[in-house]
């Protein structure tokens, strides 16, 4: 008998309101809170329905003011709830960030109790919106203990990491990407998907050369890897959780491959590209065959229009070409 489990093609965006739903469905504790989340069913329509199907108690509108968005997460959380807070752009984190890290984050190491709490912030290019409305800030995030950090790169880890974070009883960011919204993965049919948080995805073995791939960049990864496929072996790996990174899955990648390119959305000053190529370096260094290589976009902020956005972002080409450098 066939073990094969069958799958849906999935809209990335589906498959984050599909988590919600199940969610919320499944313990009336979940509730859901943020800009125009009820009525309008948010700016991208994941939450379209949820606020006629479970309540105005449930999934609540708020103010425009992250901070008392921020404030209304941590405060139910304390009192028992199960709250999803819902940033509308990555870029108002910053109006959040003393609730989220000086409170939220550190409210286990203060008072020894749990906190159920799980941020939805959607970040990076994907329409005209402009340079403070599609930046990449994850890593401002990644150097606070207490607070899980997951960004998927498809329909069917977008919705079980979000399911896993909402179940975890400490502080989780989930970062879902403009970019990927309206593209269409396989998704597993099973009555409840779960992706563990903390561990990463080797989306294609190889034995050459490692691709640590971020958010959108990990399809384009993939894309590359099999484009070089008859002349280079390459292992695409995809963190899924960014803090605490899978380091035992990275390094072993690059420990047997002997050469690692990372790729992410966002700039590459200390971040998350910069964290694995630092551990490679300090991990692998006697199985290094080349230094490691970043491809992330040009230092500058995001522009508006939408050929200009798109020729900052990189590309699976671009990918390839760094991934025949570290074989040069």
């Amino acid at each position: 008998m066939s073990t094969e489990i069958a799958t849906k093609s999935t809209k990335y965006w589906q498959g984050i309101s599909q988590a919600l739903t199940e969610e919320m469905d499944r313990d009336e504790r979940v509730v859901l809170v943020g800009e125009d989340v009820g009525r309008a069913g948010g700016p991208y329509g994941l939450t379209r329905g949820l606020q006629d199907r479970f309540g105005a108690d449930r999934v609540r509108d708020t103010p425009i003011s992250e901070a008392v968005l921020m404030g209304l997460g941590v405060g139910s959380g304390a009192v028992g709830l199960r709250p999803i807070v819902e940033v509308m752009f990555f870029d108002f984190a910053m109006l959040m960030m003393d609730q989220l890290i000086n409170q939220g984050a550190k409210y286990r190491y203060f008072t020894g109790h749990p906190l159920p709490l799980t941020v939805r912030a959607m970040c990076g290019a994907g329409g005209h919106n402009g340079a403070q409305h599609s930046q990449n800030i994850e890593a401002w995030f990644c150097g606070v203990p207490g607070l899980k950090v997951a960004m998927s790169s498809n329909a069917r880890d977008a919705k079980g990491l979000l399911k896993s974070a909402v179940r975890d009883d400490d502080p989780t960011l989930i970062i879902e990407t403009q970019g990927l919204l309206r593209d269409r993965f396989d998704v597993p049919v099973v009555d409840d998907l779960l992706i563990p948080l903390g561990v990463a995805d080797v989306r294609r073995t190889g034995t050459d050369v490692t691709v640590v791939a971020t958010g959108r960049m990990v399809p384009r990864a993939v894309e590359a890897a099999e484009g070089l496929a008859d002349e280079i072996s390459v292992e695409v790996v995809d963190p899924r959780t960014i803090s605490p990174l899978d380091t035992a899955t990275i390094l072993e990648s690059v420990a047997k491959t002997g050469r690692l390119v990372v790729a992410q959305e966002a700039l590459s000053p200390c971040s998350v590209a910069a964290e694995v190529c630092s551990l490679a370096a300090e991990h692998c260094f006697a199985e290094l065959k080349a230094p490691p290589v970043r491809v992330t976009p040009d230092f500058t902020n995001v522009p508006t229009p939408l050929p200009l956005v798109e020729a900052r972002v990189p590309q699976a080409d671009t990918i390839a070409a760094a991934i025949r450098t570290t074989l040069a």
